[in-house]
Parts: structure tokens; sequence; C-alpha cells
């Protein structure tokens, strides 16, 4: 299958909503892409928008689920292709979709603080360094910012 790379810095418009696949993990969301221009007089109007379906598999799936809701400003990344379907009429139908290989929240509009729980250093590690920076440490300056958390 021809896989075009794709990007694109949306907005969540629907609630993901996660499931099993077989034995994978699969979470499906839209987004809409907005664009806007600047006209002679120097004001903005809305230019056209891009509305998408994003399909995240796996691990991607996993950290979207509980992460990402309505609302929530996202770049995404992965391969756009096109979905032809019939639709209950039995018209030929079409849509645009990403299977998503990252998903992530665009920071030039929201602030995140990154989920300390993570890999826990092997004993070795820990006692050849001395002390370990323990999570406390290592986010002390995000704690009680108001920032949205979320996890690595």
């Amino acid at each position: 299958m021809f896989e075009t790379p794709f990007s694109v810095v949306g907005t969540v418009i629907t609630d993901p909503v996660p499931r099993r696949v077989g034995d994978q993990d699969f979470t499906r969301f839209r987004v809409a892409s907005n664009s806007r221009r600047r006209t002679a007089e120097g004001s903005w109007e809305p230019g056209n928008s891009l509305y998408l379906t994003v399909n995240c598999w796996g691990r991607v799936a996993e950290g979207v689920t509980g992460a990402l809701f309505k609302g929530d400003p996202v770049v995404v990344v992965g391969h756009i292709y096109t979905n032809e379907y019939d639709d209950k009429e039995g018209n030929r139908r079409s849509s645009i979709e990403v299977r998503a290989t990252s998903v992530g929240p665009d920071l030039s509009r929201c602030r995140i603080k990154i989920d300390p729980t993570r890999r826990a250093p092997e004993p070795a590690a820990a006692s050849e360094s001395g002390a370990a920076e323990g999570p406390e440490e290592a986010d002390e300056h995000t704690r009680n910012s108001g920032e949205l958390p979320i996890s690595a």
C-alpha cells in the first residue's frame, strides 16, 4: 500500500473512542484543522477547514485514551489515506483518514505537565550515581502551575 506521510495541527472535535480489535487496542477520533487569512484591511477572516478521522493503534491508542478529549489542541503525525464505503442508502462515499504514528498536544495552544510515572532506574544504576532524582525533584518547577497532566 502506498502511504503518504502527513502531519496536521488541529482541535479534537469528538471524544476519542477506544476499543479492542482482535488483540490490539484501537482508538478513533475526529480532528478539525481551521485556517484563517488576513484581509486587505488587516483584519482576520476564517478560511477553509479540514476535517479528518484519526485512527490510532497499539501504544498510540493507549496513550490517547484518557489523555485527549473533545476541544484539546493536538498535533497528529501519520499516513493519510481515503476510506471509501457505501452509506445506508447505497451511495458511494469517501472520508479522509489518518493512521497515526504519533499524537501529542499542540504546545502553542496549551500547557502540559508530563506525568513523572516512568520506568524506575535499575537498582545498580541508582546506587552507582549516589541518589537518583525522584519525580518530586524532577517536576518541582511545574507543581501547582495549572498545567494539563499528560502521560509520557
